[in-house]
């Protein structure tokens, strides 16, 4: 314990076995939804009840349970909603945030039940959801009227890439072969209060030193934080580096490296570290030209002048400034930027009617859809090609962007298809990588196919919204639902094991 060598760092060495009792685990949940619409295929109501299995505490647990509620329809129109979210304990280990924030689980059931909706109304999968979805200027089911979103765009993008409609054949006689999709939205869950903070010190050679506190998780965070910072500037993307390793001693203030918000609030706040230091530097230099602000630029380090095409390089005047006429002194010195955002405009839920001008900064939305077979004589399950679309409100790093898309893929398929933590007496019965199995490189797809939609966000950095947590979300759901048109088999809890789907094939038959 800490308390036992004060002032010294203590560092927490876990086994592998205390790792499956000790750190939090997804929270388990038990979701009993009704839905109802009319002939033509028009959502009219929705009822649902979530039980979150907690654990025996309630850290970050009882927040999930809340972001479950103000998000239980799924990104659908629906004029008449009821929701009650319950967070329980269990003597189970502690649930907790893990990718998506409840939303991989919510979505299990919601587009498993749109699935059997449509069915009933025997209308198409993919038009009985462009029929409901969420639109532009909708009112959702907290009463916010939705921002620019582009997923209808999505749907239709997944729609054309996955070959939707189009039943081909299966690569064996045994074998069944099946598509299936799923939308997803998923808000940063988080305080109306979080904010980020950046500054920006130009040096010498005018290269830029970039202070931000959100950390780099392999997201790619670094990356997107130099890009804005320096098309902010307004210099070259080599010039820009992080001041790393962050650090509370003297890194500037972040909420939290969670939720799929850095792009969008730490990025806010590096435009506006990177847009003060140009302030500065443009400043400095019209008195020194006797120039109008507005004639001046910065564009690949100097500054340029559109009137008099004069040019200037960035490089010592950043820091030592300029000198004034007849050597009466210098003005200027060393450049440094403040940004900080807060999104001041987020209100609260009403405690009666869970109603909230804006509960949430904004959603990304997005589909899925999935390409699959099925063994009948093993229960196998085969992916051979998932199409993603979301959209993102701007790409500032496409590349990471698909990467993220195909991350998100693959975790979810490893969700689906493999891991599952039993209990035996109330203790976990797998402990070890052995008997708790996840997906690897056998179980990819075939195929990924990413698409980046951009409608931009209103307060996002050039229009630009997160997208970490949410490909995870639909891949679920998609399978389940594929796993459906390839046998006409519903199994409604996770994971879709091989014995899970041989023995249900065997119970109930396969009908394709």
């Amino acid at each position: 314990m800490a308390r036992a060598v004060p002032g010294q760092p203590v560092k927490v060495r876990l086994t592998r076995e205390e790792e499956f009792f000790c750190s939090f685990v997804r929270q388990g949940l038990i979701a009993k939804t009704k839905v109802g619409a009319k002939a033509d295929g028009e959502i009219l109501a929705m009822k649902t009840n979530y039980y979150w299995d907690a654990g025996a505490y309630t850290e970050y647990g009882v927040n999930i349970t809340r972001a479950s509620g103000y998000s239980s329809t799924g990104p659908y129109r629906i004029p008449n909603v009821e929701t009650d979210s319950y967070c329980v304990y269990t003597n189970h280990p502690v649930g907790g945030p893990m990718r998506g924030f409840g939303m991989p689980e919510i979505h299990w059931g919601i587009e498993q039940i749109m699935d059997i909706v449509a069915d009933e109304l025997g209308m198409d999968k993919v038009e009985f959801r462009l029929k409901n979805c969420l639109r532009s200027g909708d009112a959702n089911v907290t009463g916010m009227i939705m921002h620019p979103i582009g997923l209808t765009e999505c749907i239709e993008k997944v729609k054309q890439a996955i070959d939707w409609g189009i039943q081909e054949a299966p690569s064996a006689a045994h074998k069944l072969r099946g598509k299936g999709l799923a939308i997803a939205w998923k808000a940063p869950a988080m305080p109306p209060n979080a904010g980020s903070s950046a500054w920006l010190r130009l040096n010498e050679d005018a290269t830029v030193s970039l202070g931000v506190g959100g950390q780099e998780l392999g997201q790619g965070t670094f990356t997107v934080a130099a890009q804005m910072a320096a098309a902010a500037l307004g210099v070259p993307f080599e010039w820009i580096r992080i001041s790393a390793p962050v650090d509370t001693k003297y890194s500037p203030y972040e909420w939290q490296t969670v939720a799929s918000r850095l792009t969008w609030s730490m990025g806010n706040a590096v435009v506006a570290a990177a847009k003060d230091a140009r302030r500065q530097i443009l400043e400095i230099v019209a008195a020194h030209w006797d120039e109008d602000l507005e004639h001046l630029d910065i564009r690949d380090g100097q500054v340029i002048s559109y009137r008099t095409e004069e040019v200037m390089p960035l490089e010592n005047m950043v820091v030592y400034g300029l000198p004034m006429p007849d050597d009466q002194g210098w003005r200027g010195g060393p450049i440094i930027g403040h940004g900080k955002f807060m999104p001041s405009y987020v209100t609260s839920l009403s405690n009666e009617t869970g109603q909230g001008k804006r509960a949430v900064v904004h959603y990304t939305t997005g589909c899925q859809a999935v390409d699959l077979e099925v063994d009948t004589q093993t229960g196998q399950i085969t992916i051979l090609r998932v199409a993603s679309a979301f959209d993102v409100g701007k790409a500032i790093n496409p590349d990471q962007v698909r990467v993220q898309m195909e991350g998100g893929i693959v975790q979810g398929i490893s969700t689906a298809l493999f891991e599952s933590l039993k209990y035996e007496d109330g203790v976990p019965h797998a402990s070890n990588f052995t008997d708790y199995r996840i997906a690897t490189s056998e179980d990819m797809p075939g195929e990924i196919i990413s698409i980046i939609v951009e409608v931009p966000q209103d307060d996002g950095p050039w229009g630009a919204r997160g997208v970490g947590e949410h490909p995870m979300i639909p891949t679920a759901p998609a399978i389940a639902n594929a796993v459906y048109d390839a046998v006409g088999i519903r199994i409604f809890e996770m994971p879709l094991t091989a014995e899970k789907v041989f023995l249900a094939i065997q119970d109930q038959g396969a009908k394709p």
